[in-house]
């Protein structure tokens, strides 16, 4: 869905309110009910992987985005196809934060805790502080359900939940009263019930319902009476919260009209984000895209979007294996294509000879690694930041790659660009470091005018480059562009433009095998000057006194909770600077003199530390790691809490 926004750019101050928790103001009632106006709200719904919560946030999601809320989501599920019902291992859970102003994390913990079984309320319930709401659907609390999650009380009766505002929902049986008319078994009707709990939950939050009944009908166009009866749940639910007296009151969460400049906006997750960017750069590029990829979580997304494109000369290829797929691509990019292969930490363990072959011929590949939890299979659904070390030096020899890593979900797109106009103005493959974070967290995105889009186009070559000694006019395979040290890209059938290719060393200027130790160091030196010689843009330090002793340097997903957390220590009265790195390899050529300015260098990541490590070695400098690696992003309030502690020390 895509929204309107009229109104110019208004950022918020380092003192915004928006990653601070609000009390609840009076805004006026509505009949017998109450309506209240919040600045932001943080919502988790969760349940069994078969419960349907993550399509249940994604509607959630797509409303509260049309409405012109700023929003940052974050889903959460298992790795198994198909946990046990009702175990811990099978809770699903996505959170959503939306607010009237400028927000950039998910939130650190839910206002409102929707839990449709008993897993689901154990697993979740530590997250969620004291006052906050929490709805359950109290078919689902029997007694063997409770005994599987060790619970030897019920939660609603023993107590436990005293100190939360518990609103118990007999979900089931309501939504299964509301589909009577339909002919479906209590079995069917009751995997309604997701819907029946978007009804309530709009109602409760005024979003929008249009978008949620077309999407219904369109999704289940070919079981017209599944799609009615979904409806039919979700405007049960929406009744019942105008109705029951236990939803006394209502709440609004007013658009987020000065958060963002003039434009047209819409919702996008990251690899959403990325994908629209493959297809904006092959378009600037006026080359065919060519996918060569197999399905990977959290990658298969971009594969599976790009499919959808064959109109805008898209090819998309679902290889056999990692290898097959990245092999394929290079040959794409040999053939003239813009050349991109997806995957994950473990795909680029198996793509790094390939990788190092492009190295080899110098030819624009682009390899994009959507990082989650490792290593080995790891945690295919959860996120991490640790193949930062594989990106740069996980290949035989000495083979450097450009790397870069996009901040946002919706900045995925620009990375996707960026990484374009490296790897074909220089003819290197080039890595995108994203991660399962930004790949499934979706925010708005304004959609940028044509004439904003950077002009990528390259020129072939066409015929001879170099004259031998006698005059003759011969076509030289190695022969370098002086300013950038690309080699001519040369398309297979072009007359008078036949060479040699191959992973074995090359002479310089001929392309012919060599095994000159000269010649050997003088193209190892070359390459590595090529990508040294990248052109990047610097560094920007975000300072506003000016004279903060701690910097705190981050890269890729980290972005949002670190500003985040830089807020609310600026906001308690203390001077901290933030930079954040988008060019990994090569560094920007101002970063040297940032991180001599400051006393102090923190550098939260997750993993154990791998920019630190590169920090330390490159610029010898005292870079102090704070790192988490539990398959989740870093929260806010932790990580302001390490910040100060790093000032106070």
């Amino acid at each position: 869905m895509t929204s309107q926004v009229s109104s110019p750019a208004e950022q918020t101050d380092g003192t915004v309110v928006g990653e601070q928790r609000m009390p609840l103001s009076e805004a006026g009632a509505t009949g017998d009910k109450e309506v209240r106006r919040l600045d932001r709200v943080i919502i988790r719904f969760a349940g069994d992987s078969g419960d349907g919560m993550q399509l249940t946030g994604d509607r959630f999601t797509s409303e509260t985005a049309s409405f012109g809320n700023d929003l940052s989501t974050l889903p959460n599920f298992p790795a198994e196809i198909r946990a046990p019902a009702g175990t811990l291992p099978g809770v699903s859970s996505f959170q959503l934060h939306f607010a009237d102003h400028d927000i950039l994390t998910p939130g650190d913990a839910p206002n409102v805790l929707v839990a449709m079984n008993p897993a689901a309320l154990k697993a979740n319930i530590g997250d969620v502080p004291r006052g906050a709401e929490i709805i359950v659907n109290t078919d689902e609390f029997t007694k063997r359900a409770m005994q599987k999650v060790g619970y030897e009380t019920s939660p609603l009766e023993d107590g436990s939940l005293d100190g939360y505002s518990v609103h118990p929902v007999p979900l089931t049986t309501l939504t299964v009263e509301a589909l009577k008319e339909f002919d479906l078994s209590r079995k069917d009707a009751g995997r309604s019930k997701n819907m029946f709990a978007l009804g309530l939950l709009s109602w409760m939050y005024h979003r929008p319902t249009e978008g949620t009944e077309k999407f219904l009908r369109s999704k289940f166009a070919k079981k017209p009476d599944i799609a009615e009866a979904n409806i039919a749940a979700f405007r049960a639910g929406w009744n019942f919260g105008e109705t029951t007296e236990d939803f006394a009151v209502s709440y609004e969460v007013g658009p987020a009209t000065k958060a963002f400049p003039a434009g047209t906006y819409r919702n996008i997750s990251g690899n959403l984000a990325l994908s629209y960017g493959l297809v904006a750069a092959s378009r600037q590029a006026d080359l065919p895209l060519y996918l060569g990829s197999y399905p990977i979580t959290p990658a298969s997304d971009i594969l599976h979007e790009l499919s959808k494109h064959k109109n805008f000369g898209v090819r998309t290829f679902q290889a056999e294996d990692e290898i097959a797929g990245i092999g394929a691509a290079l040959g794409a990019a040999f053939g003239g294509s813009l050349a991109v292969t997806t995957t994950s930490g473990p795909g680029v363990a198996l793509k790094s000879e390939t990788i190092g072959l492009a190295v080899s011929l110098e030819l624009p590949l682009l390899v994009i690694d959507i990082q989650r939890g490792g290593p080995s299979t790891g945690l295919p659904t959860k996120t991490e930041q640790a193949d930062l070390l594989q990106a740069m030096y996980g290949r035989n020899g000495e083979a450097p790659v450009p790397v870069i890593a996009p901040q946002t979900p919706a900045d995925c797109f620009d990375a996707a660009l960026e990484a374009a106009r490296i790897a074909l103005t220089y003819r290197t493959p080039v890595m995108l470091l994203s991660d399962g974070y930004l790949a499934n967290g979706s925010e708005p995105w304004r959609i940028p005018e044509l004439d904003e889009l950077p002009d990528l186009q390259v020129q072939f070559a066409q015929g001879p480059n170099h004259t031998l000694d006698d005059g003759t006019e011969v076509f030289w395979p190695y022969k370098r562009d002086p300013q950038t040290l690309a080699r001519p890209w040369a398309v297979p059938g072009t007359p008078g433009l036949e060479h040699r290719i191959g992973g074995i060393e090359k002479q310089d200027g001929t392309g012919n095998i060599s095994y000159d130790p000269a010649n050997h160091d003088f193209m190892v030196r070359t390459r590595q000057a090529k990508i040294d010689g990248i052109e990047v843009p610097d560094i920007e330090v975000d300072d506003p006194t000016g004279d903060a002793k701690l910097l705190v340097l981050g890269w890729g997903s980290t972005y949002g909770p670190i500003t985040a957390a830089v807020r609310r220590l600026r906001k308690a009265g203390e001077s901290v600077a933030q930079a954040h790195l988008r060019h990994l390899n090569p560094f920007p050529g101002n970063l040297g003199d940032v991180l001599k300015r400051y006393d102090k260098v923190v550098i939260p990541e997750m993993n154990l530390g791998q920019l630190a490590t590169l920090i330390r070695a490159k610029y010898l400098v005292d870079a102090h790691s704070h790192n988490q690696v539990n398959g989740m992003p870093f929260k806010a309030e932790q990580l302001a809490t390490a910040l100060k502690e790093a000032i106070d020390a």
